[in-house]
């Protein structure tokens, strides 16, 4: 199902529209007095309620499309408008919804007001993603086809002719198709010119005529013309939209034209272009879509005539869409012949091209460092692992890679023997370099961390010394170890640097295993603390909150200042990253609130707007929400019921002993897809993921519910369980999800995992 919704400072045309359609039916009236009414009452009662305030977005438009094929009865389909309005805010608002079969598709049309009788605009907030979350909990409950899952495939309506949708009446359809077009259009693309906007649109029929007043006020209307004896009157663009006017679209367009990125756009591309043809010899012009896909990931459509190709068009990742002729000469397909030729020669690589020996050097360095990542035991530093390795031992990793697939298949098959030797020749070449190279940045990092380590005891971050040798627990949250008067890598000798500071004790229970990721956030929170950081560093992550249990010696040597500042930082990185996981569940803003609720965070109000805390961290501490979100927040209509209900839902986390970062990191995990290391916290650790139940059950799903069974049913033995363990407390960008997935059998954990009322102090989220 697919919701959208436009708004407007009128409903007159709009309900002319929706009430006109031949074969309309009314299915029903929302918080009207009666069911009974005719469409013109409704019409007044809605047109008085709106002009209570002068705001330009009184009204709204709305329709819920199914795909094609899918059915739903009148009654059904009432129903579903009517939770879409209460999940959208609409719920206390009169409407209407009203039923149309002009298309093969099913579709509503819902009208409403966003002005409430006291005369106020509505606050409603995250329209957006409130839409989309309202399509997925409405698609699971009623058992519909999903909506288009990323925002670029729901952003532009299905293509049809506008002569099999709407009449010849501008005012009954045609207004609102250019408004669904032109605006998703305007959204998708930054739009400089007039000339562009008619390019864009032309594939929907639209086509555009600039005007000109004798004041020499820019105007533009709008058309319709499917080439087949349908074609309407030019609309004004303002009547179409006032944000689609002549006036405010030249706006629009001098600021896309004016950007001061721009140029760096253009030179990218031109740059990016250019390296694509210096590898090959020659580009079949057909295929030259393809090719720049594959290769740099750009996005084109070739210019043609008459099937006959005139040049491409360049929609880049910037949304800016340029023509090749408007990067440069030299890129024009006229202009190289010797690439492009007759049109008639394949695609092929130049083997003999510079370029072609820089792909081969990218590829060894690929696999060098990609066997190194992937390898079971990352044992030593990089530059001793490309040391370590001859040129067979990286062959898998080498050929299983996107760009050797790439090269491969352009490489004409009488030079695939010269594209191997290329390989196995450049190979020491490209070892010796790349060991030179880390090698310099590995030294460099220990000097910096050195240099950390010296701040971060001179500004007395953590109480610790070297009496007790407490000390060595910054060194481990760093990665490097001590020993005889020197610091090193934790697991490499190769470099040192001279730190006298005599015989250090050990702690007693130091940490046995620390993972890379976290000692990186560490790194990077201890910059920050420090005042080492910039604003081109590294940004935290949600990770960040989830030092303490990494490094619990550490932190708890934390001095008060610092540990107030830190959880403040970390409750930030958390809460950015967390709103976006929940986004595709969020229908209101009580959503909001009971999604982090269920994860151990709660809301305070104050003088400064909302402010988050948890109960992981100091209940002194806070992180200031920003002003839209507290606006977003304080749209809730009984606010102070909900902010008081948040204690019963924390306090039953305490009660349950789910208040330590073990459980919030078992909820991160799955959150993040890692279901085979969340299924081995929940059997062989018995930590439940504090986890709102609604996305629980969305996981159980998507593929958690297999790899409880795999792991209820798996007898591991201590190695297994030492490295599943070593796993689960590790963060990566190698990390994988879960793993493969086996038939369902029984266990007797299943049902106490979800079973949320029969087991309540065990089960995954609190009672809400």
């Amino acid at each position: 199902m697919i919701g959208r919704i436009i708004y407007g400072e009128t409903c007159k045309g709009t309900l002319n529209y929706v009430f006109g359609k031949e074969g309309m039916q009314v299915l029903g009236y929302g918080n009207t007095f009666s069911q009974s009414i005719s469409p013109k009452f409704f019409g007044n009662v809605l047109h008085f309620q709106g002009q209570r305030n002068a705001t330009k977005n009184r009204y709204a438009h709305i329709s819920l499309n199914l795909p094609h094929g899918e059915h739903l009865d009148n009654d059904t389909f009432l129903k579903v408008s009517e939770e879409y309005m209460d999940n959208m805010g609409y719920g206390e608002q009169p409407y209407v919804v009203v039923r149309h079969n002009d298309t093969k598709h099913e579709h509503v049309h819902i009208v409403t007001t966003n002005v409430n009788e006291d005369g106020k605009v509505l606050g409603i907030f995250n329209s957006y993603r409130r839409n989309i979350a309202t399509h997925q909990y409405l698609e699971k409950k009623y058992g519909l086809s999903p909506s288009p899952s990323t925002k670029q495939e729901r952003e532009l309506p299905l293509y049809r002719l506008p002569g099999l949708q709407f009449g010849l009446d501008a005012t009954q359809g045609t207004k609102f198709y250019m408004q669904n077009v032109l605006n998703s259009i305007n959204q998708k693309y930054k739009v400089r010119s007039f000339d562009e906007l008619a390019k864009l649109v032309k594939p929907y029929h639209i086509e555009l005529r600039q005007t000109k007043s004798e004041s020499g006020r820019i105007g533009v209307a709008y058309g319709l013309n499917n080439q087949k004896d349908y074609r309407t009157r030019f609309i004004n663009g303002s009547t179409v939209h006032r944000g689609l006017s002549g006036p405010k679209l030249q706006k629009a367009f001098d600021i896309h034209s004016k950007s001061k990125l721009l140029p760096m756009h253009r030179k990218r591309l031109l740059k990016q272009i250019e390296t694509t043809y210096d590898l090959f010899q020659t580009i079949h012009p057909q295929e030259l879509d393809e090719v720049l896909k594959e290769y740099q990931d750009i996005d084109i459509k070739l210019d043609k005539k008459d099937d006959v190709i005139e040049g491409y068009t360049i929609y880049d990742k910037s949304r800016y869409v340029f023509r090749a002729k408007e990067l440069g000469k030299n890129i024009r397909m006229e202009n190289r012949k010797d690439i492009f030729g007759n049109g008639n020669e394949p695609t092929k690589i130049e083997t003999e091209s510079k370029q072609f020996k820089l792909e081969i050097q990218k590829l060894i360095k690929e696999a060098l460092t990609t066997s190194y990542l992937k390898s079971p035991k990352t044992e030593g530093l990089l530059s001793e692992h490309i040391m370590a390795k001859k040129f067979g031992d990286i062959i898998n990793n080498l050929i299983e890679s996107k760009n050797y697939k790439f090269l491969d298949r352009y490489i004409p098959r009488n030079q695939k023997a010269v594209f191997s030797e290329a390989i196995e020749r450049a190979f020491p070449i490209v070892k010796e370099r790349l060991y030179q190279l880390e090698t310099r940045k590995e030294k460099e990092t220990l000097e910096n961390k050195f240099k950390l380590i010296r701040n971060v005891l001179k500004k007395d971050i953590f109480n610790v010394g070297t009496q007790q040798g407490s000390v060595r627990l910054l060194f481990q949250s760093l990665g490097v170890k001590y020993n005889d008067n020197k610091l090193s890598f934790t697991n490499s000798n190769r470099h040192t640097v001279s730190v006298p500071l005599g015989h250090l004790p050990f702690p007693e229970n130091m940490e046995k295993h620390v993972s890379s990721g976290f000692v990186r956030q560490n790194h990077l929170m201890l910059e920050m603390l420090s005042e080492q950081s910039s604003e081109n560093s590294p940004k935290l992550s949600a990770s960040a909150i989830f030092l303490p249990m990494i490094f619990p010696k550490l932190y708890k040597k934390m001095n008060p200042i610092y540990k107030k500042q830190y959880e403040s930082v970390a409750l930030g990185s958390y809460i950015k990253s967390a709103e976006r996981t929940h986004a595709p569940f969020e229908k209101s803003a009580k959503d909001y609130i009971a999604f982090f609720n269920a994860k151990g965070f709660y809301f305070v109000k104050g003088e400064k707007g909302f402010e988050v805390k948890s109960i992981y961290t100091d209940n002194r501490t806070g992180y200031i929400l920003p002003k839209r979100t507290s606006q977003y927040l304080s749209s809730i209509p009984n606010l102070s019921e909900t902010l008081k209900g948040q204690q019963t839902v924390i306090n039953s986390l305490a009660e349950d002993g789910r208040n330590n970062l073990e459980n919030l990191w078992a909820g991160h995990l799955m959150e993040r897809g890692m279901y085979d290391k969340v299924a081995f916290m929940l059997t062989a650790e018995n930590v439940h993921p504090n986890l709102h139940r609604e996305m629980v059950h969305h996981h159980m799903d998507n593929g958690l519910r297999e790899s409880v069974n795999v792991a209820s049913g798996r007898q591991s033995s201590i190695q297994q369980n030492r490295l599943l363990r070593k796993g689960v407390y590790a963060i990566s960008s190698m990390l994988g999800g879960g793993g493969k997935k086996t038939e369902e059998m029984y266990n007797g954990f299943k049902d106490e995992f979800t079973d949320f009322t029969k087991f309540k102090k065990k089960g995954m989220g609190p009672s809400l």
